[in-house]
């Protein structure tokens, strides 16, 4: 028998490695728990399933009022514009209509007529406005300005008339105020958006070369389709219409611009009289390209005349051209400013004059021979 000693068994494991195995037990166990937990906390939440409790709103804010109630009296004023375009088709000859874009509008009055942008209605053949009621119209154009981007239809509302916007005045707009703007944006009808009067007195010049002047700059946020939709003061007066953007792509980027609701009052009835607006003018020739030479010459800040048209305001007022003599030039009349308002361009000068009617009074004053000189001029028509 061999009595030699074997070596005893440790049956008791390390106790380094028996605290390292329960806790790798337990962290497996957190997890797994960790994992579950939201399914146990559904299944718990199921058994007393039950709305919660409304908390209590209380009143709104009085500026929050006041928007509301802006958009409840105006919106019933402002109308969805469908425009379509009649087309040829060159191999069958068949003529039929497809649609060419949308925009916005508003009553200007109880007769049915709606004011909107030229542009939204340019090279259309026909155009339906459709109320906020639901019910639609044919329109039939009344007159248009596209030297100021303005557009007058006609639609015949049997019953039920739409109230007219209130307007207002665009003279003592401050940079700043909060303006609001309704229209439909991307076909979105009666969309509401607000903002601040950014700047004023802004040009605008269109692809066709004409410029419109005195357009109020808005932050408000103005979308295609927002076009010829009214902008409005925090009393809900109309204080111009939204005319178009400033966007590389296309889309709102901050800046917007509107027509003036003084230039639209005088223009829109003009429109509804007789169908076109008639400029008033003094009867002069004038060149922007010419007089930028001259100024730079003459070193005078005014618009030269080059050729006074005969018996016109000008003419009878005794406004002397600038004429060639031999190799030099006869120096004429330099208008430097129309009823104190001072006209450095051409633009600047038919800017001016825009803002008066045919038959008012204006106070020129030119340069002539070296000195200033103020005479009275009765403007006429273009």
């Amino acid at each position: 028998m061999d009595t030699r000693a074997r070596p005893s068994l440790n049956t008791h494991p390390d106790p380094f490695l028996r605290r390292i195995r329960w806790i790798t037990i337990a962290l497996i166990a957190m997890l797994v728990v960790w994992q579950f937990l939201p399914w146990v906390e559904r299944w718990f939440a199921r058994l007393d399933a039950e709305p919660r409790v409304v908390a209590a709103r209380g009143e709104l804010a009085a500026d929050e009022q006041a928007t509301i109630e802006i958009f409840e009296r105006t919106s019933p004023a402002v109308v969805f514009i469908t425009t379509r375009q009649r087309v040829v088709d060159l191999y069958t000859r068949n003529v039929f209509s497809v649609p060419r874009g949308t925009g916005s509008g508003f009553f200007w009055d109880d007769l049915g007529h709606i004011v909107t942008n030229n542009h939204v209605i340019e090279g259309a053949s026909e155009a339906t406005i459709r109320l906020n009621d639901g019910r639609s119209y044919r329109a039939v154009l009344v007159g248009r300005s596209k030297a100021h981007d303005l557009a007058v239809l006609r639609i015949n509302v049997p019953f039920d008339p739409r109230p007219p916007v209130p307007i207002g005045t665009s003279a003592d707009l401050k940079v700043g105020q909060k303006v609001f703007a309704i229209g439909n944006p991307f076909g979105l009808d009666y969309t509401l958006t607000s903002g601040l009067v950014s700047a004023l007195d802004r040009s605008l010049s269109e692809e066709n070369g004409t410029t419109i002047e005195h357009l109020i700059q808005t932050d408000a946020a103005i979308n295609p389709g927002n076009s010829g939709g009214p902008l409005l003061d925090s009393a809900g007066r109309l204080i111009g219409i939204n005319t178009a953007i400033y966007s590389p792509s296309g889309a709102y980027a901050g800046i917007g611009f509107a027509v003036p609701v003084d230039t639209v009052n005088r223009v829109v009835p003009e429109l509804i009289a007789s169908g076109r607006y008639t400029r008033p003018t003094l009867g002069v020739s004038v060149d922007e390209d010419v007089n930028e030479t001259l100024k730079r010459r003459l070193g005078v800040d005014g618009v030269a005349v080059l050729r006074v048209e005969p018996d016109s305001p000008a003419a009878r007022a005794g406004l002397r051209p600038f004429a060639a003599n031999g190799g030099d030039i006869a120096m004429g009349d330099v208008i430097l400013a129309v009823d104190d308002r001072e006209t450095a361009s051409v633009s600047a000068l038919l800017s001016a004059l825009d803002d008066h009617r045919v038959g008012d009074h204006v106070i020129l004053r030119v340069l002539r021979d070296g000195q200033a000189h103020e005479i009275e001029v009765v403007l006429g028509a273009s």
